[in-house]
């Protein structure tokens, strides 16, 4: 091999490197401009999370919770009961009234939507840990946990639904009314052996919590799906960022 191909190889090599170098710089520099918009939009989201009929479910929860406290009884329907309202107040998690004037901003949806979830969610577990402390005696915490998860995800996944077909700004009070439906539908029409609240001594219990476990899954999933942009939004924005014609074209 020549000087001149020796010489060349190292120009190359040391090309690739300069290349490999410069992509990683450009990518520490999208995760730090991400970051950066994440921290600008917390203040914003914050004051904007409707946190007024989430308080009222929770507080209502909290008074399920602590009845067999009072009036003894079994602390599994209470827990049940403490779960919906759960459900109930995270329904309203999406709604927005400028919705239509923040579909134009630059973050997208699934960000928006998603730092919303992270601000509610420790509080929410927080809350059900308070919960699970009221009630008396030794509750099945397990298996009620995944109900109450199941719920959220539900409700969760019917606002994001909502907010992903329809132009509705606030969709937590249909949400919720859905939600609220089901669930009572659900503990008075479905039969024994697709019963959905059965108690611990009941053959299916197992089945039962499988059968909760497969609602939490397509809760996240619909969640997940529904996060783009509504369709609607999406055709209006292709339209207004369309270059407008020049006379003479």
């Amino acid at each position: 091999m020549t000087d001149r191909d020796a010489g060349s190889g190292e120009v190359t090599d040391r090309d690739a490197g300069s290349r490999e170098a410069g992509s990683r710089r450009a990518g520490v520099r999208g995760i730090r401009g991400e970051y950066a918009v994440i921290r600008a939009l917390l203040g914003p989201v914050l004051r904007t999370l409707p946190w007024r009929a989430p308080a009222v479910a929770g507080a209502l929860g909290l008074v399920f919770a602590g009845l067999p406290r009072l009036w003894p009884g079994g602390s599994l329907f209470p827990l049940r009961a403490a779960a919906l309202c759960l459900a109930l107040g995270l329904a309203f998690l999406l709604d927005d009234p400028a919705r239509h004037t923040t579909a134009a901003v630059p973050t997208r949806r699934p960000v928006r939507t998603g730092l919303r979830l992270a601000l509610v969610a420790p509080v929410a577990a927080l809350w059900w840990t308070a919960v699970l402390l009221l009630a008396p005696g030794r509750p099945p915490a397990g298996p009620v946990t995944l109900e109450a998860a199941a719920l959220a995800a539900l409700a969760l996944a019917g606002a994001a639904a909502a907010v992903r077909w329809s132009d509705a700004a606030e969709p937590g009070a249909a949400t919720a009314a859905w939600l609220l439906f089901a669930a009572c539908a659900g503990m008075l029409l479905l039969p024994g052996r697709w019963s959905l609240y059965v108690g611990p001594a009941d053959p299916q219990w197992q089945a039962a919590h499988v059968r909760w476990a497969a609602l939490l899954a397509v809760g996240v999933l619909v969640w997940a799906v529904s996060g783009p942009e509504p369709l609607r939004a999406r055709r209006v924005t292709s339209v207004t960022h369309r270059r407008p014609p020049h006379f003479g074209e």
